[in-house]
């Protein structure tokens, strides 16, 4: 346990809630990575997580139909509010404690975003959950993860992808001579263009020098691997020195 985060950001998907569907939510997928997490929590990890919505809504594709853009990413916005009660009950069955923070009002079903409030909810070993990204239209989940994981002085951003394993230097779909990277900086990230996340998110984490672990959320225990510490995926962070992956 010496190598495990003190406090960490888990950055979900709402693919990564799928599992083998192609909407919604997998109950066995999200019970696998509740206890996941509540197992990393019951050691003393404190984590937080920002949840997106894609599994059940993408704001710019409904914009793309002729939506207004701003309406279509407030509906995204109660996609992952959805998620995150869905989320907020696996972790509870899973023996976690939790707390739902959300940056839209919803008074009934969860607390407001209130940043004291939510380091003192992780101080306490409680699980939060920020849904609703950043509360703002044309942001998305990626850049809320950023900004909450420094609000509220996380370690480290780990970015749970949904079946890809780290950074690669072309799209491994496409093109299969790509190469995986372990190691990489912020700033060679956004020169290169590398989907690591979008480039306000990627931009925020560079300035406040914070580190981002990206990893596939669905190999074996692989959040609870990262939140202990455990080099997976690519890191990238300031000043790091490009490191492909050796092969095996």
């Amino acid at each position: 346990m010496t190598d495990a985060y003190r406090r960490a950001l888990v950055k979900l998907s709402g693919e990564a809630l799928m599992g083998d569907r192609e909407f919604g939510i997998d109950p066995d997928t999200i019970a696998n990575l509740a206890e996941q997490i509540a197992r990393a929590s019951a050691v003393g990890v404190e984590v937080a997580i920002v949840v997106g919505g894609g599994n059940f809504w993408r704001g710019q594709s409904a914009a793309e139909t002729g939506m207004d853009r701003a309406t279509a990413d407030y509906a995204g916005m109660l996609s992952t509010m959805m998620n995150a009660l869905a989320l907020q009950d696996a972790l509870e069955h899973a023996g976690a404690e939790v707390r739902t923070q959300t940056a839209l009002t919803m008074a009934q079903i969860a607390e407001p975003y209130i940043r004291r409030r939510a380091i003192r909810h992780l101080e306490k070993g409680r699980v939060v959950v920020f849904a609703s990204g950043t509360g703002n239209p044309f942001m998305t989940t990626d850049t809320a993860a950023a900004l909450r994981a420094i609000e509220v002085d996380c370690e480290t951003l780990l970015m749970a992808k949904n079946g890809v394993d780290g950074v690669y230097d072309a799209d491994p779909a496409t093109s299969p001579d790509a190469t995986r990277f372990e190691r990489l900086s912020h700033i060679e990230a956004i020169q290169r263009r590398l989907q690591v996340m979008d480039s306000t998110a990627l931009s925020l984490c560079m300035e406040h020098e914070l580190p981002i672990v990206v990893f596939d959320v669905r190999a074996k225990d692989s959040i609870y691997r990262a939140l202990n510490g455990e080099r997976i995926g690519t890191t990238v962070s300031a000043g790091a020195l490009t490191e492909p992956a050796h092969p095996g």
